[in-house]
């Protein structure tokens, strides 16, 4: 279907897209557009697409389209990476939240998260990372989250976190012994390192972690518990999870800051030079 796109999400795979690091098989064709996610309103679709009709809202996750990505008015994309919005949450949101809500969802539903685990989330103040740290706490989990700096511990804390710690700081790990004294049931790493293999010391026997694919470097395999990489995947039925999570109007999206289409290199320009709390997005309708 083809999306006029009202806001696109902007992502350091963007930034990797665009200065050549990130290589998919076989050679690039330009014009090369960067954008993975977007929401916007339907404006034409294939005769088999039954589940969208024209002048939807809708939310699409689309890696590596053929046919362009997100940084666009239009984008393409195949109907089965796109979900409908749903009542409560807004495009603007919704083009922020694509990829990163679905990444966060999946990955609390790999590390089977129940009510009463004590779970950590390694690098929480961002765009995935906040988007995980509510839908931990709506599992019922005990969730500690790492953020570095003031207004980072305060975003991970208003969205719902127990406890938090900075993992470059030479006590986060006397200050996890003290606030996870059985031991971590689960971590969600959307980070690596040394910070986050000390605090994987406290991971107890028979644990999970799980990571996304991307996390560089890739956490150590141990005996003691399981760990598993993933990859989002989009499609109607992980859409529909993801919507029954903002239906209840309790789930926010943090974006770290908006920027217009034309200013897409000043957004790549902040992602290099420092760590965005949330999301940063473009918004791309001009009649705003």
């Amino acid at each position: 279907m083809l999306i006029a796109i009202d806001t696109a999400g902007i992502g350091t795979w963007d930034a990797s897209i665009r200065d050549g690091s990130w290589r998919k098989p076989g050679r690039p064709r330009f014009p090369l557009v960067p954008g993975v996610d977007g929401a916007g309103i339907v404006v034409a679709k294939g005769a088999r697409v039954r589940r969208v009709q024209l002048g939807d809202r809708v939310y699409a996750y689309e890696f590596g389209n053929r046919q362009g990505g997100f940084y666009a008015q239009f984008a393409a994309a195949r109907a089965e990476h796109v979900g409908r919005l749903p009542k409560g949450l807004a495009l603007r949101d919704a083009g922020a939240v694509a990829t990163t809500g679905l990444t966060a969802l999946q990955g609390i539903d790999a590390l089977e998260l129940r009510a009463g685990h004590t779970v950590l989330i390694f690098g929480a103040s961002g765009a995935v990372g906040t988007m995980a740290i509510q839908f931990a706490v709506q599992r019922g989990a005990h969730v500690i989250a790492t953020a570095s700096g003031a207004a980072a511990a305060r975003l991970v804390r208003k969205l719902g976190a127990d406890r938090v710690i900075d993992a470059r700081r030479a006590d986060s790990i006397e200050q996890l012994r003290k606030f996870a004294p059985a031991g971590l049931d689960r971590v969600l790493a959307l980070a690596g390192g040394d910070e986050l293999e000390r605090c994987l010391d406290f991971v107890r026997p028979k644990g999970r972690v799980v990571h996304p694919n991307g996390v560089e470097p890739v956490p150590k395999k141990r005996p003691t518990f399981s760990l598993r990489a993933y990859d989002a995947i989009a499609n109607p039925r992980e859409f529909e999870k993801l919507n029954r999570h903002f239906r209840n109007g309790k789930v926010r999206v943090p974006i770290g800051g908006s920027y217009p289409l034309g200013k897409a290199a000043q957004a790549h320009r902040r992602l290099d030079r420092e760590h965005v709390l949330g999301r940063l997005v473009l918004h791309v309708r001009r009649d705003r």
